[in-house]
């Protein structure tokens, strides 16, 4: 069966090759809100954008008078008004748990990320770049395993850290990032597991599908 869309008058304004807009696509077809998605880039944005948003940047998201341009915001603020399926934990020390997570992965993956993005457009040294990829390979095989424990990011259900991670990995062979099948089993099945959902595919852009075609 599929998503009901529920009734919104959202507007997203949202770059197809980014993971940050990605991760708040993902939370809005989980939730299966109806929204008007706008696919721009920074630097041809629209003009109604910089006074919507101060910083003149993406991802934003619009509901009625309410803007937010902070993604982890955007996706806090998704889980509250549309409660079902549930993102995040219900008791606050589960909560703080996840939230500390995305904070990891920002800290540990999103920088490494942004940087392998940058160097497609020549801002970046080679050797940043080569460096850049071994730690964000390295650091992956080395969480691969508690993927044998559970089978979400450190949760029995799928969470919002999920939807941070999976824009990540889907975007690893464009990052020229490549894992070892024989170290990364548990991680592998994890990717498998969260690509198949019906909501994964369903928030995928264009160019998005041509990473992995």
């Amino acid at each position: 069966m599929g998503v009901v869309a529920k009734r919104s008058s959202m507007t997203f304004y949202s770059d197809g090759e980014d993971h940050y807009s990605h991760r708040v696509r993902i939370v809005l077809a989980e939730k299966g809100v109806a929204v008007e998605i706008i696919d721009c880039k920074e630097g041809e944005l629209p003009e109604d954008l910089a006074a919507l948003n101060p910083y003149n940047n993406l991802p934003t998201l619009l509901d009625r008078e309410l803007a937010l341009f902070e993604s982890k915001v955007m996706m806090e603020y998704l889980d509250e008004r549309f409660p079902h399926p549930p993102l995040l934990p219900v008791y606050p020390v589960a909560r703080a748990e996840s939230r500390q997570l995305i904070y990891r992965i920002e800290r540990d993956w999103c920088k490494l990320v942004d940087t392998l993005s940058e160097a497609k457009l020549g801002k970046v040294d080679v050797s940043e770049v080569e460096r850049c990829r071994k730690e964000l390979r390295d650091s992956l095989v080395a969480v691969s395993p508690i993927f044998d424990e559970k089978p979400f990011f450190m949760s029995d259900e799928f969470t919002l850290v999920d939807c941070c991670l999976a824009p990540i990995l889907w975007r690893l062979p464009a990052l020229g990032v490549e894992l070892p099948e024989d170290q990364c089993k548990p991680l592998m099945n994890y990717m498998e597991q969260l690509f198949d959902r019906e909501a994964f595919q369903g928030s995928l852009s264009d160019a998005e599908r041509e990473m992995r075609d």
